[in-house]
């Protein structure tokens, strides 16, 4: 019954949650514990598990912009990296009994990085549009699409005579975006989205072609749609729900054997070789040794695509069956060491930080912070719409203010309306070290997002002497309460508080 791995599924990935883990980790240890019983699951599994990979394909596809790869941090750091990493990894997977030419596509797919992970990472901390953020997604991107030219390699055979009209698809684009245009019910739109993820796997594998490839092309269709992001939203659920049964059918498979086990130990003890290549090729790239770090950590871990490679390796008989036990076991350890790292990355960096300066080059980094606000007498940390009223009020009342934002594209949205903004990380404590603060009359905390992130601004505000008011937007009295402790101003206007106003403007009207 298809309910028992559901339901297990769902309690581990719960329990697991609780503890900041994963719950993809659940999913995997749901199949493991069920390999162990009599279980036989239905042809629904496969057929849900399949899915789930062509709607994570199409919507990395939706991301798959030339302007985010093209930049030569992401382009050199991300190939590099594989080449490297890849090298590292074959004479190991030699050892281990794979022939040359399995040893060469599980060793590139150990190179790559989890998309799911640092995707829902940057999002949960406001983090997408950052600097650092950007260029892990972009290299996640390159790591995506060679994941896709060796599914098109493992899952390959001769492609069709007419697989050539697939070079007209950029051609059908404008017809397709019409037609999205058209549609305005969600449903229809969750609809479209489910349907030209499918309908490109067809068409794909109608051509004798990698049917992941084809859905990964379609969503490519859609880079720079206004309703692109649109057709993400409404695919992310559907796509979450279903990989679920992509990672419990890997975790079917049960443990490996002894030597498995080993191959499995011999990866994790290379997990931290890998990221420390991460980090020396962002310092040799002249970034700064905060972004090297976020950077880093946000892509240490082995890959789902390297799993789903992997599958696709497995049925043309490349790879060996039980070597997809030990890419299970090694991918979901993998997730849990991001979690903790994820999860206490500020408090490593505290401790580290002095040390990983050490690795960076003297020279202009192309993510440069400010040394100095000039003549501006206030200081905005965000640039968020309560950000950007903030400086608007300082300039109607022709008051130098400036301010600062983690991510380019804010700071650059900003500057074009005529604000006065620079790109700096509020919780990059070398930042407040270095900055000249000596005019700064007041700061404002408008960023959204976690309280203990805004809490240490103003640690590290009172740390530099700043004895003039920090005022901090907060959501609710625990909050206050923080910031207060800390040495700040909170300046809290809740969802209660605004109810209550709606009231009585609506009362004192009637």
């Amino acid at each position: 019954m298809d309910i028992v791995w559901i339901g297990l599924a769902f309690a581990l990935g719960v329990v697991l949650s609780r503890y900041h883990i994963p719950p993809l980790v659940g999913y995997l240890l749901a199949g493991i514990g069920l390999s162990f019983t009599p279980y036989e699951p239905s042809s629904v599994l496969h057929e849900i598990a399949h899915l789930g990979v062509i709607f994570l394909l199409f919507t990395v596809g939706l991301h798959i912009s030339l302007k985010n790869i093209v930049q030569k941090e992401v382009l050199s750091v991300g190939l590099i990296h594989l080449i490297i990493s890849s090298v590292i990894f074959f004479p190991l997977s030699l050892y281990f009994g794979l022939d040359t030419e399995a040893a060469v596509l599980v060793s590139i797919t150990l190179g790559f990085s989890s998309t799911v992970l640092a995707a829902k990472n940057l999002e949960s901390r406001n983090e997408l549009g950052s600097y650092y953020g950007k260029l892990a997604i972009g290299i996640l991107i390159v790591q995506d699409l060679v994941a896709i030219g060796i599914i098109a390699y493992a899952g390959g055979g001769i492609p069709s005579p007419w697989a050539v009209l697939l070079l007209g698809l950029p051609f059908v684009r404008p017809l397709l975006s019409a037609l999205l245009r058209m549609v305005e019910r969600d449903e229809l739109l969750m609809l479209m989205a489910l349907s030209l993820a499918v309908g490109g796997s067809a068409l794909f594998e109608s051509m004798n072609l990698s049917g992941e490839l084809g859905a990964l092309v379609m969503g490519m269709l859609f880079v720079n749609d206004k309703k692109g992001e649109i057709l993400e939203k409404k695919i992310w659920s559907i796509k979450e729900a279903f990989l679920v049964g992509f990672f419990f059918e890997i975790g079917l498979g049960g443990f490996p054997d002894l030597q498995g086990f080993a191959f499995t130990g011999a990866l994790l003890l290379l997990l931290p070789v890998k990221a420390a290549l991460f980090f020396g090729l962002f310092m040799l790239f002249k970034l700064r040794a905060r972004t090297g770090f976020l950077s880093t950590v946000t892509l240490t871990a082995f890959s789902e695509f390297t799993l789903i490679a992997g599958v696709v390796g497995v049925s043309a008989g490349i790879i060996p069956q039980e070597i997809m036990l030990v890419l299970g076991l090694v991918t979901a350890v993998s997730y849990v060491i991001n979690a903790i790292l994820v999860r206490f990355e500020d408090i490593i960096w505290q401790n580290i930080n002095s040390f990983l300066r050490r690795f960076q080059r003297d020279a202009k980094h192309p993510d440069h912070q400010p040394v100095s606000l000039g003549a501006a007498g206030y200081l905005i940390i965000g640039l968020g719409q309560t950000g950007l009223a903030a400086l608007q009020h300082f300039k109607n009342k022709d008051e130098a203010a400036v301010g600062i934002d983690i991510s380019p594209e804010r700071v650059k949205e900003a500057m074009s309306e005529g604000f006065r903004v620079l790109y700096a990380d509020a919780q990059d404590s070398f930042f407040w070290e270095e900055l000249d603060m000596q005019k700064l009359k007041s700061v404002l905390i408008a960023m959204s997002g976690d309280i203990h992130t805004k809490v240490f601004i103003v640690e590290q505000l009172r740390k530099k002497q700043f004895k003039d008011p920090i005022r901090i937007l907060t959501q609710n009295e625990r909050e206050d309460a923080m910031i207060k402790e800390a040495g700040g101003t909170p300046v809290s206007v809740p969802s209660a508080q605004m109810g209550e106003r709606m009231a009585r403007l609506t009362l004192e009207e009637s």
